[in-house]
């Protein structure tokens, strides 16, 4: 190839990378659920041996035109998909969240179609997904119909309505149904006046301390509860 040439190939490669930069086309939604990976990777802080935090709350700043876009797709149910993206990233990392995990999208106008930035904090919730299956007195987990939850805060209230911490969808449960207390003395369910009562073990309760093991019974769900004592005690026993 002859300078000219090798000058015209040259020319070539600068006016398409710039035709591409002034023309980058919409945003892809793998490219942002690859972004969220990477924040989640560069921001992870280790608090404890064997506790690696992530942020949970992500704000996905996008352009006009590519927010339209989004909305197009439908912005709820893409963000869906991008939470359970990032549960799975922390579970394959053995992150832990300490608050359920949210993804939003806004407007920024001084964004040009194509780009996007993302934003992320760490903010504390009742409940998060348990990204491991290690449980503690501290923070114990329950399991409804396969689903984990770590128990990050000392009130945890599960029930039918949209204000519980943990939203069951189930008829026979109450909006407000039952209350899971962390305290210095054992982790206490109770009652809160529901039409069906709580069950733990079969047995109907107002309020029970809770045992690693047990089985709660709301409606027709069961969630089971437990806090890794066996393992706990184990580990002090070999001490």
């Amino acid at each position: 190839m002859g300078v000219l040439d090798r000058f015209e190939k040259g020319v070539e490669h600068i006016v398409s990378a710039a035709f591409a930069k002034a023309f980058r086309s919409e945003v892809k939604p793998v490219e942002i659920t690859s972004a969220l990976r990477r924040e989640m990777d560069d921001r992870a802080a280790a608090v404890s041996r064997g506790r690696t935090v992530v942020p949970n709350e992500f704000v996905v700043a996008l352009a006009p035109s590519d927010l339209e876009q989004i909305e197009q797709w439908g912005a709820d149910t893409l963000a869906d998909e991008m939470v359970g993206a990032a549960t799975e990233h922390a579970a394959s990392q053995r992150y832990s969240f300490v608050g359920p995990v949210e993804v939003s999208f806004e407007q920024d106008d001084e964004l040009t179609t194509g780009r996007f930035q993302v934003r992320s904090a760490s903010r504390r919730g009742a409940v998060a997904p348990a990204t491991s299956s290690v449980a503690s007195a501290r923070h114990p987990i329950v399991d409804i119909d396969g689903q984990r939850y770590l128990l990050t805060g000392p009130v945890t209230v599960i029930g039918r309505g949209s204000e519980a911490d943990i939203v069951v969808d189930d008829t026979g449960v109450s909006r407000r149904h039952l209350e899971i207390r962390v305290t210095p003395a054992g982790v206490i369910a109770t009652d809160l006046g529901s039409t069906n009562g709580t069950f733990v073990e079969g047995h109907r309760i107002d309020a029970a301390t809770l045992v690693d093991g047990n089985t709660i019974t709301v409606g027709r769900t069961r969630i089971l509860f437990w806090t890794g004592a066996d393992e706990d005690d184990a580990t002090d026993g070999g001490r």
